[in-house]
């Protein structure tokens, strides 16, 4: 009886672990008398599911933190499990199994401009390997509908609106199903309207498919979407409510 209750306690456990945990991490540009600290002892818990606005000043190292939270750069000092996973001295394979379980919006977009819109977006699909050819096509068109651009599948980045390549970087950033969806200013460069409508979307469908957003940025009209905000000064980690 007491290893079946300490077995059920183990797996209650298991279930609400946070899927982004962050103890203690430090990280540095640079090496020898040139090493620059850029995070400064940073300790954080992100919840499956929860919406995570980050703020603070330019240079504070909001950016830093997404990518290596994102598996784009090399964890130095400390413990961060994403997707429970220990990515601090992680070999490549677990750092493509959690990248393939994260989706990226970026503040640029990052669309290639050979590429129309559908195009795009099945990129995303290539680090699936296991998913058809035909079923990515589809999954990419389907996707497109969903962000309301059905009819711009064939278009290219130059014939789209700001509002519009943000949209086909969702779509492409969501077309997986990802756990995490890390987003870096993504309304930085829209305008009012199309910054709302392009949070709004992102925050209807991550919660269609329950999966959980860091969003950075300096935009104070989206920051009612969050179900918490932390905030960033100089390398640490200042408030988190």
């Amino acid at each position: 009886m007491i290893q079946l209750s300490s077995s059920r306690s183990f797996s209650k456990a298991l279930e609400v672990s946070p899927l982004i945990a962050i103890r203690d991490l430090n990280h540095f540009f640079g090496q020898g008398r040139l090493q620059k600290p850029v995070l400064f002892d940073i300790n954080l818990d992100i919840q499956a599911g929860e919406i995570v606005i980050m703020t603070g000043p330019s240079g504070s190292g909001k950016t830093t933190l997404l990518s290596l939270i994102g598996g784009l750069r090399a964890c130095q000092t400390g413990s961060l499990r994403v997707i429970n996973q220990q990515l601090c001295g992680a070999t490549r394979s677990p750092l493509v199994q959690v990248r393939q379980q994260i989706g990226y919006i970026f503040q640029a977009h990052n669309l290639l401009a050979s590429l129309t819109a559908q195009e795009n977006v099945e990129m995303s699909l290539e680090l699936h390997p296991k998913i058809p050819w035909r079923d990515r096509k589809q999954k990419a068109r389907q996707m497109l509908e969903t962000v309301g651009l059905g009819n711009r599948i064939a278009y290219y980045p130059n014939n789209l609106s700001g509002g519009q390549k943000q949209r086909v970087a969702i779509a492409r950033a969501l077309v997986t199903n990802p756990k995490i969806v890390l987003a870096d200013e993504p309304t930085a460069a829209l305008d009012k309207k199309s910054g709302r409508d392009v949070v709004e979307l992102m925050q209807r469908l991550a919660k269609e498919q329950a999966c959980t957003i860091l969003l950075v940025t300096h935009d104070n009209r989206i920051l009612d979407i969050a179900d918490r905000i932390i905030e960033m000064e100089d390398g640490r980690l200042i408030q988190n409510n």
